[in-house]
């Protein structure tokens, strides 16, 4: 990743654990080249799971498409829900590179403009920290805060952070994404090419 990486964010909440939401992971329609570098990372939440996607792209202009395909089947599945958060750029890049043995990522979402984020970076002393701001106009958030930090530090941190008024905040731990479950051909008819 780059600094001038934009990264699109999707969030997911459902009761499947990993493994089985890797399975319908593959159910979702994407542009051909937002797999090329994606981190999911899985929180507890609210008695289930919240997934979050964070696809990243290098070049300037960006089309992104991210879709559930309709189902034929009448076999009932556990439901996942999912919301865009939009596609965000990196105004402080504390990390450029996925979390190390022994670390996880915290993060938080800030929906008010006002913030001052200075009392956030503060509390980067126990890792580092990346701040994302909105690229487009209709993103969910204001900003989005990913902390990288040892496993034990991270309650503590999401603690501090839900202690000034951030209500969405917890700890991730990365999931790796097997290699099959890359987009086929039919997939791939789907991409849609950036505006000029």
């Amino acid at each position: 990743m780059t600094p001038n990486t934009k990264v699109q964010f999707i969030l997911f909440d459902t009761i499947l654990p990993a493994e089985p939401f890797m399975k319908r992971w593959k159910e979702y329609t994407r542009s051909s080249n937002s797999d090329a570098d994606v981190t999911l990372q899985q929180s507890s939440h609210h008695g289930g799971f919240r997934y979050i996607a964070q696809h990243r792209f290098a070049r300037e202009e960006v089309q992104f498409v991210f879709a559930k395909e309709k189902r034929s089947s009448r076999i009932p599945q556990e439901s996942i829900r999912s919301q865009m958060a939009g596609g965000y750029a990196i105004s402080q890049a504390g990390r450029l590179s996925d979390t190390g043995p022994g670390e996880r990522k915290v993060f938080a979402f800030i929906t008010d403009p006002a913030t001052d984020l200075t009392i956030f970076k503060d509390l980067s002393r126990q890792g580092q920290l990346n701040i994302y701001e909105p690229y487009y106009e209709n993103c969910k958030y204001c900003f989005i805060l990913e902390y990288f930090v040892k496993r034990k530090p991270a309650g503590g941190l999401v603690e501090q952070l839900k202690n000034l008024e951030i209500m969405d905040a917890a700890v991730y731990q990365e999931c790796k994404i097997p290699k099959s479950l890359n987009m086929t051909q039919n997939e791939k008819a789907f991409y849609v090419w950036p505006s000029v």
